[in-house]
């Protein structure tokens, strides 16, 4: 009861402060969620918001996000609210742009912020290193089976030693198949190159030469890296192109030692195909930070298997990381209510 109080009375004198400030005109913005410090200290010293926050670490209740967007200029949200037709009807005609602390925007009806004019922020770049840094983490847990071998160290497993006992794949003289080579695709290849990866593949929309020259990756065929890969990890965006690519057909075409690893969206993978490649032996094992849905259910299929790894989507979970992309996002936010050019926009 005291914090609540305590919340409402700094917001209040939040809002107070900024129509302070002579002279400048105040915009109403709503924050989704309790953002990392930087973000919001960039968003108050502005002097130009009248700031309302949903202050939990669990998403805003879709009926509380209705009734709180009504008459606001300016939206801070997260990829776990859906911002669609509903809710830019809720917001209104005065919503000028809405500044989304991610780099997927597939939350977000894009041809009904388009129809409004309203503009759109993101934060790409900021978060590609610590992505990277866990892709290869999840990787290498995976293909070394860490998990399990912990768990076998805590429950009596751990006997005498054996030859072939919790034996997993290196990455010496492997290949590696790069599913979207993007920013994030090349900061894992880089990081993967001095364990002595022999050779890397990718496969995109189309060949992009110039990225791939830097780390002297392939341009195959979806099918071509799916036979040769010992390692595949999946970096593309989700789109109606990529939403499901991951199927049985890819996993039909790998190697049965292969490792699959999935940092990118959940929905690009159909995890009941996967979980038939895993549980049939027709794969090797699988790394996910990303599932459908969010939080996977634990009583899901794919938590019950020893070669599938499930991590609850930290890719981008280091502090640096957490507060550069806050800070983006209130950037955009704020550019977007000045009428300036946003540092990092979705073209719409």
């Amino acid at each position: 009861m005291l914090k609540r109080l305590l919340v409402s009375e700094f917001n209040t004198w939040c809002r107070l402060d900024a129509m302070k400030a002579a002279g400048k005109q105040i915009s109403r913005v709503y924050v989704t969620r309790r953002i990392p410090p930087e973000g919001m200290r960039i968003l108050q010293e502005s002097r130009i918001c009248e700031i309302e926050q949903w202050d939990s670490d669990d998403p805003v209740p879709r009926g509380e996000l209705l009734k709180k967007v009504a008459g606001i200029q300016g939206l801070y949200c997260l990829l776990t609210e859906n911002i669609d037709e509903e809710v830019l009807k809720a917001a209104g005609p005065s919503l000028k742009v809405v500044s989304t602390m991610s780099v997927g925007y597939d939350h977000l009806s894009l041809d009904a912020l388009k129809k409004r004019g309203i503009r759109l922020g993101y934060t790409p770049d900021v978060l590609t290193e610590a992505v990277a840094e866990l892709t290869v983490a999840l990787l290498l847990a995976t293909s070394r089976r860490l998990i399990e071998a912990v768990d076998e160290a805590k429950n009596g497993g751990w006997g005498t030693w054996k030859p072939l006992w919790m034996c997993g794949n290196g990455l010496t003289q492997s290949t590696v198949g790069i599913l979207g080579l993007g920013r994030i695709g090349v900061a894992i290849a880089k990081r993967l190159k001095p364990f002595g990866v022999k050779k890397f593949l990718y496969t995109d929309v189309g060949p992009r030469p110039e990225v791939a020259a830097t780390i002297s990756a392939e341009f195959v065929s979806l099918d071509v890296l799916a036979q040769q890969s010992d390692f595949i990890t999946v970096c593309c965006a989700l789109t109606p192109e990529t939403q499901g690519i991951c199927d049985n057909r890819l996993f039909s075409k790998m190697k049965n030692n292969a490792v699959f690893i999935n940092t990118s969206r959940g929905a690009v993978v159909n995890q009941e195909d996967l979980y038939q490649a895993l549980l049939n032996g027709q794969i090797g094992a699988a790394g996910l930070d990303v599932t459908v849905p969010e939080p996977l259910p634990i009583d899901h299929p794919l938590f019950k298997l020893k070669n599938c790894v499930i991590l609850p989507h930290i890719a981008s979970a280091t502090v640096e990381t957490r507060n550069a992309m806050a800070a983006l996002a209130a950037k955009n936010l704020l550019a977007g209510l000045k009428g300036e050019a946003l540092p990092k926009e979705v073209p719409l």
